[in-house]
């Protein structure tokens, strides 16, 4: 048994911007501490300015074509400058903006096909993007330190020349704009003995990417030598990394890897130091999920500083490059709205945000069409994602999380597997709590502990923890969901408001019945009880092997590094994999393929499963051997 002398708790661990660390209504609000100082103002700062793709509607055909077999274009994926020159941006159009941006007083510098660095001082940059820059203060809280960041306090308006050019204006705000979807148990809530998984496993809460094999079917495609060998992955991170964690993680499995196999890209400077609070776990069991899955591909880690700035140019220098084949990210945001809890700015459209989701989908347009893989993790929060981003004041409607809610990108969704889990009660009793198949990720089935503990769902910590999954009101429902019974509207009623004042007050209120993206797409297991190990080196307590990891954030490496081993498999890319997955479902409705196993148990606090697509688990759980041969 791998590691079973390390029981470690989640306690010890600072967890920072972690999924777990947000407890409800914790969150505390930035003061605005007027203008920038003096010592600011004589500094230059770098934005990013995104420009439109020439040709939206039809990168989205072509992603049709490229997807649909028996097209003559069916997975003859284009190169960036063939991209470029169908669908991005024209010269003409590159030339006029970076003319009139030099016309301000600023210095621009071209990054990708779409997207600009634009340096200027703080005064040049306001008075072409038509805001002001202030500072401001975000308190300590128990779990987090305080800091300080910019923003503007006003949507920046390029200037009217330039402005049908110019899909969104990044970097001016310095905010923390991102959440990891990875979780620890908390030591209340892990289970003292379970049982293991598989024949000659490990315990649930201390599996490695070795029971995930076993558990779905990758080992026949190691027994005919399929590592991810002639392949490249790549991980988008806010976050920096020990590597000999994961080297460590990898060789104490006894996998062969090529000591070379790794290398780190910084993005804007890059994310600083690893540390608990910025999130450092998180990218460190990515690198060792992914490539631990396929030990014989190389490995791109692009590490930004955790701002929608750093996140998009992230995603543009790896899509841009078009090195990585499969590409995964396991930060995200609630869809819509990001940094109400960090900002005292009232106009949730006054941001970055919505501009920022249009520019980074036209970037993962352009990973489609050369065929690289996007996966993105679909969140911890059950169907309501909003729930540990916003004050206590503010209501938690049914809501997704971004970037996996992109229809450019696999959704990935969590189970539970089955089993039963023994947890010590501070009578000195024992309470067992048996799950009798995989099922959906939600602790709803942890209400017994719960009540045993004499706490409600909220105060216990279950609620409403689970596999993200609802309905998008950003992204229309995609073509390869049109034929999916189970997939959903949007619900009713669903309103974002501030309950704090009399009567409370509407911010937003989402569109029902909207025919939106449902996700997840497919999921693996993600549950903390039932989860994984995760060698990882603390700022503040030094190396140790946490047990009882989990989060959706396991599952996005892991489809990244499946697709790797896919990848070699079929000797080349596969691009977008859910056409391919939602044509997996379709063939097993008729023909009973055991490519996809239905999740039919369990559900995300909301949304419940069913014998086919449901957007608590989405398809269900990959064969990988069976998806292989399927896709070869």
């Amino acid at each position: 048994m791998i590691f079973s002398s390390y029981r470690t708790s989640a306690a010890t661990i600072a967890l920072g911007v972690l999924g777990t660390s947000a407890a409800f209504g914790a969150s505390p609000v930035a003061v605005d501490l007027g203008g920038l100082d003096p010592q600011a103002s004589a500094q230059t700062i770098s934005v990013t300015v995104a420009l439109k793709l020439n040709d939206p509607n039809g990168a989205e055909a072509m992603i049709r074509r490229l997807a649909t077999p028996g097209d003559p274009l069916y997975q003859k994926f284009l190169t960036p400058d063939q991209v470029e020159a169908r669908f991005g941006p024209t010269g003409a159009t590159v030339d006029s903006v970076t003319a009139n941006l030099r016309l301000h007083g600023l210095t621009v510098t071209r990054t990708s096909s779409t997207t600009l660095s634009v340096t200027g001082t703080p005064a040049a940059l306001e008075k072409t993007f038509q805001t002001s820059l202030h500072q401001f203060q975000m308190p300590a809280t128990a779990t987090t330190p305080g800091y300080s960041y910019r923003a503007a306090t006003s949507r920046p308006t390029p200037p009217a020349e330039i402005a049908p050019s110019v899909q969104a204006v990044l970097g001016l705000s310095t905010a923390p704009a991102f959440h990891t979807n990875y979780r620890l148990a908390p030591e209340s809530l892990l289970a003292t003995k379970s049982a293991n998984p598989s024949a000659g496993g490990n315990p649930l809460g201390f599996l490695t990417v070795k029971d995930f094999a076993a558990l779905y079917n990758v080992d026949p495609l190691y027994a005919k030598g399929v590592t991810g060998n002639g392949h490249t992955l790549a991980i988008v991170t806010l976050a920096g990394f020990t590597p000999s964690d994961v080297f460590g993680y990898w060789s104490s499995l006894g996998l062969k890897v090529n000591s070379n196999r790794l290398s780190v890209v910084d993005i804007d400077g890059g994310p600083g130091a690893p540390s608990d609070a910025s999130g450092s776990a998180e990218t460190t069991l990515d690198v060792e999920q992914s490539g631990g899955i396929a030990p014989g591909a190389k490995i791109i880690v692009y590490q930004a500083p955790n701002t929608n700035q750093g996140f998009l140019d992230a995603f543009a220098a790896a899509i841009q490059s078009n090195k990585p084949d499969s590409i995964s990210t396991s930060w995200g945001e609630w869809e819509f709205f990001n940094n109400l809890a960090n900002s005292p700015v009232t106009d949730p459209f006054s941001g970055e945000t919505v501009s920022a989701l249009q520019a980074t989908h036209e970037l993962l347009l352009e990973a489609a069409l050369q065929g690289q893989s996007f996966f993105a993790a679909a969140g911890d929060c059950g169907a309501y994602d909003v729930f540990d981003e916003v004050p206590a004041n503010d209501t938690t409607p049914l809501t997704v999380d971004y970037p996996g809610s992109d229809t450019a990108i696999t959704s990935a969704g969590g189970t539970t597997l089955p089993g039963t889990q023994s947890f010590g009660l501070p009578s000195g009793k024992t309470l067992n709590i048996t799950v009798s198949t995989e099922r959906v990720w939600g602790w709803d089935y942890l209400e017994p502990l719960c009540k045993a503990l004499n706490q409600d769902p909220i105060t216990c910590g279950i609620y409403p923890v689970g596999g993200g999954g609802g309905v998008s009101v950003f992204f229309s429902e995609p073509f390869y969901q049109f034929l999916t019974a189970g997939v959903q509207a949007s619900q009713s009623g669903q309103v974002f408001a501030d309950e704090s004042t009399t009567p409370p007050t509407t911010i937003f209120a989402l569109p029902g019945h909207f025919r939106g993206r449902n996700v997840p797409d497919v999921s693996f297991n993600a549950d903390p009880d039932t989860g994984y190990i995760i060698p990882y080196t603390s700022d503040k307590t030094g190396f140790s092997v946490l047990n009882g990891g989990g989060g959706t954030s396991f599952v996005a490496p892991q489809l990244n590094g499946v697709t790797a081993l896919l990848n070699q498999n079929a000797g080349h890319r596969l691009g977008l994999l859910n056409p391919l997955l939602y044509g997996a479902q379709l063939i097993g409705s008729f023909s009973r393929s055991s490519v996809l196993n239905t999740i039919s148990t369990g559900d995300n606090w909301f949304y419940t499963a069913r014998n086919g697509y449901a957007p608590a688990a989405g398809l269900g759980t990959l064969n990988v051997s069976a998806f292989a041969a399927l896709t070869k």
